[in-house]
């Protein structure tokens, strides 16, 4: 039996020639839905799209990925394909079903930094993929083979990369650095390369660059594809230790909570001298938790605060942030007010009000974003005129972003709905400022999609020039969050 060696570039076109063959066997038939794709592999750039495509889904596939330039409607035509070879693409499958196109980002030889692909693919910046804190990272757990991971003082975190003493240089590039290969030189010990950054709480990708190679962290277990072909190691800056005192003679004990969807056997805790612990990364707001010691749930023993559940028993309580004041006037009669809520998944078992003079309130800790509650009096929601119509009042914590439907001075109620809220049909209520209806949301670094709905109707956004097709062929305007704010 020989062995048949290949040198890198052939592996490279092995690799390219079998995501043709994938793309095209797909657009024979195997697919339920017609290919539109733009993925970048072994340095180059793949356009797939379908000939049985509608027109709307290619026009929105184009605005989507900023290919206003190219002329892909007359290319999946057939026409002026000489054109495309002048622009540096090559036509790697079109047929009667299937055009496939590719381009290389650089040259092979090249293709080290994850960086230079994300530009090279005109993605969002770094800021919208890979936001340290945003509403979509709700916790994190570290995963590396040996211990916690890096140590952390303070705000200060000391990366590590073991081993490699014949290295001459290493360098640190991460999210933290906009994946500068040069900024951050680490420094030689006797059992490896360190290097401080200062970091705040949330979630940073990283990658070491020993002697111009780049490498994900061999001792992180925890690793993620950026989409753009890139492998990135992920390491959590926690801000919060879970501890359980005794208990040394148990085999397993479990973390599980409102954080992680009280599954079960996802966040095993590490055993100490003294007991059990877990350092976890939580985004504000009220979380509650619960220990699984050898298949018995319990409380936290070394936390007084809990909240009732429905298992006529409690939850143990961490509150990270400052607390939001819930206030209901009136009712003073009620035996009992409930708050329940988009923050609790509308649980009508737990968030007991306490009267006061006037009302019922109850202070609940939140992060920033959009909310929807209401309040149930002896078992029946409290009716707010406020409402606009909607069942659930709403209100939104550092509200960064403004919208503004121009066009329908007339209109007697426009709300917004968007991914943001769950696609709520009647829960953010628009107010009226002149001609125009506007609303301020809080929204997460990255992309969002969202409709008006105008006396019932659901309109895209006629001054937002970037939609997408949805599922019901109607389109969705899209919306990129940046640091600054939308664009």
């Amino acid at each position: 039996m020989t062995r048949t060696r290949y040198s890198a570039r052939q592996l490279v076109r092995i690799r390219v020639a079998m995501l043709i063959l994938l793309l095209f066997t797909v657009g024979n038939g195997m697919a339920q839905t017609p290919v539109k794709s733009y993925t970048v592999k072994d340095g180059r750039m793949f356009i797939a799209l379908g000939k049985k495509l509608k027109e709307a889904s290619v026009d929105s596939f184009i605005v989507q990925f900023g290919l206003q330039d190219l002329g892909l409607k007359h290319f999946l035509k057939g026409m002026m394909l000489d054109s495309l070879a002048r622009l540096g693409w090559k036509v790697n499958v079109n047929n009667n079903e299937l055009f496939v196109i590719s381009k290389p980002l650089f040259g092979f030889d090249d293709l080290k930094n994850p960086a230079e692909k994300i530009i090279m693919a005109e993605k969002p910046n770094f800021s919208e993929m890979f936001p340290a804190v945003s509403n979509l990272i709700t916790y994190g757990v570290n995963k590396f083979k040996r211990g916690n991971g890096f140590a952390a003082r303070d705000s200060v975190v000391t990366f590590f990369l073991r081993a490699n003493s014949n290295a001459s240089l290493v360098k640190l590039s991460g999210s933290f650095n906009d994946w500068s290969p040069d900024a951050l030189s680490m420094k030689r010990t006797d059992s490896g390369w360190i290097a401080n950054v200062k970091l705040g709480p949330g979630k940073y990708w990283y990658k070491f660059i020993v002697d111009g190679h780049w490498i994900t962290d061999p001792d992180n277990s925890l690793n993620e594809n950026d989409g753009l072909g890139n492998v990135n190691s992920v390491f959590f800056k926690t801000n919060y230790v879970f501890r359980l005192n005794g208990f040394n003679n148990a085999r397993r004990v479990f973390l599980s909570g409102s954080f992680n969807d009280w599954r079960e056997r996802s966040l095993s805790m590490q055993e100490t001298e003294t007991g059990w612990q877990l350092p976890v990364y939580l985004a504000k707001g009220t979380h509650t938790y619960r220990f699984i010691v050898d298949g018995k749930w319990m409380t936290d023993p070394g936390n007084a605060e809990k909240l009732p559940n429905e298992f006529n028993d409690f939850n143990s309580v961490i509150r990270i942030g400052k607390p939001y004041l819930f206030r209901l006037e009136g009712y003073q009669e009620a035996r009992q007010v409930v708050l329940a809520g988009s923050f609790n998944k509308w649980r009508v078992d737990e968030l007991y009000m306490t009267k006061k003079a006037g009302g019922w309130e109850l202070p609940y800790t939140l992060g920033p974003g959009n909310y929807e509650y209401t309040f149930l009096v002896d078992g029946s929601a409290a009716k707010r005129a406020e409402t606009g119509g909607g069942s659930n009042l709403f209100f939104v914590i550092e509200p960064n972003y403004t919208f503004r439907l121009k066009g329908h001075p007339n209109a007697k109620k426009v709300f917004l709905a968007g991914d943001f809220n769950g696609w709520s049909p009647n829960a953010f209520l628009m107010t009226k400022e002149g001609a125009d209806w506007v609303i301020r949301v809080n929204l997460s670094l990255g992309k969002h999609t969202y409709k008006f709905v105008v006396d019932d109707k659901w309109i895209m956004d006629p001054n937002n020039k970037l939609w997408e097709q949805n599922e019901h062929g109607t389109g969705n305007s899209v919306l990129w969050m940046g640091q600054q704010g939308g664009r």
